[in-house]
């Protein structure tokens, strides 16, 4: 009578993943020390400014400049108008009229030029976006005097709405390059389940295609609204007392007197503020914009 012999039972491997070699780690480390360098070199300006806003006219003046100086609240006081000067409220509520006002129109004319290009692409659409991508190829300066003679013919120079028709003409072009890479990953099959309801081109636009390329979109206001809010050139030449910008603003402490430097620093911080909280409150979409569509 034969015992009958079990199976030997076998132990799963452990799949070990290998370690890096000392020459790989050193390297891994060598190259996040030099993008921390990187960085700081790229921040250093900024730090400096924001340093330098909480200093004296006479210590930011110092040559070399002083870390040790004594803190401030003069710049920022004096910006604010404390010592009787100009306020800066009208020309930040002119900023933000010209860049919430143009981002918004972008927004509406892109978005059905975007889906025409992508979802339901028109004849040699590539012609189309060539077309688009030329408007940017000629130098701002150039179109400045028509643009001038335009505006005193018209009887809008200095008038806050006709930068919102520059800014949205400016940014136009830009929002539908950007806005066709985005609608081009949207799924073809739910706009058509919507068709198939009954919906219509303003639905499939507002509920469907929208809040699918939300991230996109959001991208693309906030570049619209950067760009609009960073414009110097047209705001200089076209606006005056009336309907002057920030970036005007800022040009006022260039005087004849001197350069103020801790009152443009302070104001340059404050002028940095609204993109900066914007930027901060669309982090999330914005890097989800700008990386849709990068791994298929």
């Amino acid at each position: 009578m034969s015992a009958s012999t079990a199976p030997p039972t076998r132990t799963p491997a452990t799949s070990k993943k290998p370690r890096p070699s000392g020459s790989a780690r050193r390297r891994s480390t060598a190259l996040g020390l030099a993008a921390w360098a990187v960085g700081i070199v790229f921040c250093l300006p900024a730090l400096w400014m924001v340093l330098t806003s909480f200093h004296s006219e006479a210590d930011a003046a110092t040559n070399p400049p002083s870390l040790a100086a004594s803190l401030t609240l003069d710049g920022y006081r004096t910006f604010f108008g404390g010592d009787g000067g100009p306020t800066p409220w009208p020309p930040l509520v002119n900023s933000l009229t010209a860049s919430v006002f143009s981002t918004l129109l972008v927004l509406l004319l892109a978005l059905p030029a975007a889906y025409a290009l992508s979802i339901r692409p028109v004849r040699k659409w590539t012609d189309v976006m060539f077309f688009f991508l030329s408007t940017k190829m000629l130098p701002v300066v150039a179109g400045l005097l028509p643009v001038y003679l335009f505006a005193k013919n018209t009887g809008l120079l200095d008038n806050i709405w006709l930068l919102v028709l520059l800014y949205t003409s400016m940014n136009l072009p830009i929002a539908v390059w950007m806005m066709q890479s985005f609608l081009a990953d949207v799924p073809v099959s739910i706009i058509e389940a919507a068709q198939v309801d009954g919906a219509r081109l303003p639905t499939v636009l507002g509920r469907v295609v929208a809040p699918v390329a939300a991230p996109g979109i959001a991208a693309t206001a906030l570049i619209c609204f950067i760009f609009s809010w960073n414009e110097l050139l047209f705001a200089r030449v076209l606006t005056g007392v009336v309907a002057g910008t920030a970036p005007v603003h800022l040009t006022t402490f260039v005087t004849s007197q001197g350069l103020f430097l801790a009152q443009l620093c302070a104001a340059s911080v404050v002028v940095s503020l609204p993109v900066l909280i914007a930027g901060y409150a669309a982090q999330d979409k914005l890097v989800q914009g700008l990386s849709l569509g990068a791994v298929k």
